[in-house]
């Protein structure tokens, strides 16, 4: 877990030079344009003026990671001088990223045809849970219920508990942030090559039905059951799974490969168990299941830890989030980093030809408001007379 202290804005990775305006929303959106600034895109953050929502209520702006690395400035989007203001913004912008519901854009006069006729070369991304169109698209929804409603959530789970939700890892940012900025990212280079700009629309919906792209494979090939905790990847086979150690904490075990599982045997001291054999046959998979248990439950999980190091068992102790970025290969790659005290992803992925910075900065005082406008190339009189018209809040607090 590596150190590092707030730097000046970056000008490094493979999106140095490309310009992102981002209008604040929470979960996906915000992931994507974090994942932009990362990789060394200018992004500037338009902000309300007035309270934040209920849902941003709940983050502390010192410690709220997915805010890293903006220029924020915060416009009186009821005010036509605002609009207009965000529209200059815009047309000066290689992408858009919103994540409001369908509609929301275009009440405030800037949905993608007007952006896009001011802006030709605009990517226009957007993101909603239920998509743009379709009898659910104007109603409320969370991580979980595109999980539902996609399939996905049904296969999660033990087979008497019912299904688990992921945390909000897989609607709102595998199946979303990360659709989002694979498509803005597409759209990018085709922009590069015709000069058109485009709308990317992402939902959440469409992105877990894609992440069940091999799932549906098995399914189609006879060799995924549709219930919980009776395939191969989902805790039915006993050599994927987790187990209890002696201590309460507990090991994943991943030896889904023959070699893998007759060295996780060897480790177990259950290689000359005939009972271990055949470990396709589904019969088995209730003894052979309760024997690895008893086996893990006689020593503590950091014992099975030091007993499987180095072996291609395909054993792992189940870390907790405070102890993750202590592991021995977190620390090595420099995983987790810790940057003005604030523990926290590193940048990801890695390029060896325009490597990044260190994880860009919170928004700080300089951050903000004529602040902002400026680094993104305004001049002063124009910065002067939007906060003359009392349109924008040029501080990080009070607009002072």
């Amino acid at each position: 877990m590596k150190s590092t202290e707030q730097h000046p804005a970056r000008s490094s990775g493979p999106l140095s030079g490309i310009k992102v305006v981002e209008f604040a929303g929470l979960g996906p959106a915000p992931f994507c344009a974090m994942v932009l600034a990362d990789l060394g895109a200018h992004v500037l953050r338009i902000d309300r003026l007035g309270p934040p929502s209920a849902g941003a209520a709940m983050f502390d702006p010192a410690k709220e990671i997915l805010q890293r690395g903006r220029q924020v400035v915060a416009l009186d989007l009821k005010r036509l001088e605002a609009r207009e203001a965000a529209l200059r913004l815009i047309g000066e912008a290689d992408v858009l990223i919103e994540g409001f519901r369908p509609g929301v854009m275009e009440r405030l006069s800037l949905g993608p045809e007007r952006c896009l006729t001011a802006n030709p070369r605009l990517i226009f991304g957007r993101i909603t849970g239920w998509g743009q169109e379709g009898p659910l698209a104007h109603t409320a929804g969370h991580d979980i219920n595109y999980l539902a409603l996609s399939g996905v959530l049904n296969a999660i789970g033990r087979r008497d508990s019912g299904p688990v939700p992921p945390l909000n890892l897989v609607a709102d940012f595998g199946g979303g942030a990360m659709l989002l900025t694979v498509g803005v990212l597409a759209a990018l280079l085709r922009a590069r090559i015709d000069g058109k700009g485009q709308v990317v629309d992402a939902a959440m919906i469409d992105g877990c039905a894609l992440l069940e792209a091999m799932t549906l494979t098995l399914f189609a090939m006879g060799a995924w059951r549709d219930e919980r905790q009776a395939n191969l990847l989902d805790g039915g086979t006993p050599r994927y799974d987790t187990y209890a150690c002696a201590d309460g904490k507990h090991v994943a075990v991943g030896a889904l490969e023959p070699q893998f599982y007759h060295l996780l045997l060897e480790g177990l001291c259950l290689a000359d168990d005939p009972a271990m054999q055949q470990p396709d046959d589904r019969t088995r998979w209730p003894t052979q299941r309760e024997r690895i248990a008893a086996a893990f439950m006689r020593h503590p999980r950091d014992e099975w830890v030091r007993r499987f190091e180095g072996s291609d068992a395909c054993v792992s102790p189940v870390l907790s989030l405070s102890e993750a970025p202590h592991h021995p290969h977190n620390r090595a790659r420099g995983t987790f980093v810790t940057v003005n005290g604030l523990l926290q992803p590193a940048v990801a992925p890695r390029f060896s030809a325009t490597p990044t910075d260190a994880p860009p900065p919170l928004p700080g005082p300089d951050a903000y408001g004529a602040s902002a406008l400026r680094s993104w190339g305004w001049p002063e009189a124009d910065v002067q007379a939007l906060v003359d018209q009392g349109v924008l809040c040029h501080g990080a607090d009070s607009g002072d």
